[in-house]
């Protein structure tokens, strides 16, 4: 990667951090997409499950005021045993094809959420074993998510920093299990190493940042904003395929 690439690299990471922070999907639903036009996209779910251990641990401190225990276990269980399942099985799909998903996945969860701006789930305990395995499986497969475990989160009317803190114990279990799956797959090459200190530093400053616009901006507005944006990478990303 030429410096020049590696500039909007670290400045397009650290906008998805600040995005995953305020929005409180994960960074990885807009890292991912943007990643996977310096990196194969092999590559890009071993660097993105590295960065996420980071990323996590860096919410954990600037959120640690709280966080809920039984949410955890009815959600993060889960989501830990599938993430490996999905992690599996991603080896087995040509990595177009991941893509493509990927990318539908980004559309039709974006134009859901844009719509049903009401639809939330019932706070049960099988909705959050569903929310688990579901996100877990996802995520295994296309690298991201954060987004259906939001969804259910949201579900439990948690404050702002019991939901981030969550949310980051859960993923932090989940990528540091899928990091070890991609691992064994070959995901992680010598060659992209470099970058693991540079998401680390990108990861404090997005979550810090990110946590001095929460006390300044509407969630709901933000998210609407980060919906769109998502909505845009899914399109430009299926387009980047329907053009080959």
């Amino acid at each position: 990667m030429t410096t020049e690439l590696l500039i909007y690299f670290i400045l397009l990471s650290l906008l998805a951090e600040i995005i995953g922070t305020v929005g409180g999907f994960g960074s990885s639903l807009f890292f991912i997409p943007i990643a996977s036009y310096f990196l194969d996209f092999h590559s890009v779910l071993g660097i993105t499950a590295l960065f996420h251990v980071s990323s996590n641990l860096s919410k954990i401190f600037f959120f640690r005021q709280g966080y809920d225990k039984k949410l955890i276990l009815t959600i993060g269980l889960p989501a830990v045993v599938f993430v490996i399942v999905g992690a599996w099985f991603s080896k087995f799909l040509d990595i177009k094809i991941l893509e493509i998903l990927l990318a539908v996945f980004l559309i039709g969860l974006s134009l859901v959420l844009l719509v049903f701006k009401n639809w939330a789930v019932k706070p049960t305990v099988a909705n959050s074993v569903l929310g688990g395995v579901s996100s877990g499986l996802i995520a295994g497969l296309l690298g991201t998510g954060g987004a259906i475990r939001g969804i259910v989160l949201a579900a439990f009317n948690l404050k702002t920093e019991v939901f981030i803190a969550t949310s980051a114990i859960i993923d932090l279990g989940i990528d540091a299990s899928r990091s070890v799956v991609y691992f064994f797959n070959g995901y992680m090459h010598k060659d992209d190493l470099y970058l693991i200190p540079i998401l680390l530093v990108v990861s404090i400053a997005g979550t810090y940042f990110g946590k001095r616009i929460l006390k300044h901006v509407s969630e709901t507005q933000f998210k609407s904003l980060v919906l769109i944006l998502i909505l845009l990478t899914g399109i430009i990303t299926l387009s980047k395929f329907l053009k080959t």
